[in-house]
């Protein structure tokens, strides 16, 4: 299952997941905004696409609008999905956030906030 994502980027979710993710955002309340939102972000937009022989995805045309695939797109793993960018945005993303001191230390802080 492949879907639109906050970020300007796409995300793949083996059916497994996708079947598990769903679930628990069903038992989220019906009338949070924000809930609602992500489920017009997430779930309205989701396609379920085959792989071929070859080993390629057909992705909608939509989906690669919002991702902005032309050319070079960039698989990135994020555990129980994966995400497809634009080669050229997750580059800039990836350095952006690498090169800004105050958002480096922000992110170490959560994360060990998190216990990571």
């Amino acid at each position: 299952m492949i879907t639109t994502s906050l970020d300007p980027c796409l995300v793949a979710y083996p059916m497994q997941e996708w079947l598990a993710f769903e679930e628990r955002l069903a038992k989220l309340p019906q009338f949070d905004a924000s809930v609602s939102m992500l489920r017009r972000i997430y779930v309205s937009g989701a396609v379920e696409v085959e792989i071929d022989k070859l080993g390629r995805l057909l992705i909608p045309q939509g989906l690669r609008d919002h991702a902005s695939l032309t050319r070079d797109a960039l698989w990135a793993g994020m555990g129980r999905n994966i995400e497809l960018w634009s080669k050229d945005r997750f580059e800039a993303l990836r350095t952006g956030a690498l090169a800004d001191e105050a958002k480096r230390a922000e992110m170490a802080r959560r994360l060990a906030e998190l216990g990571l």
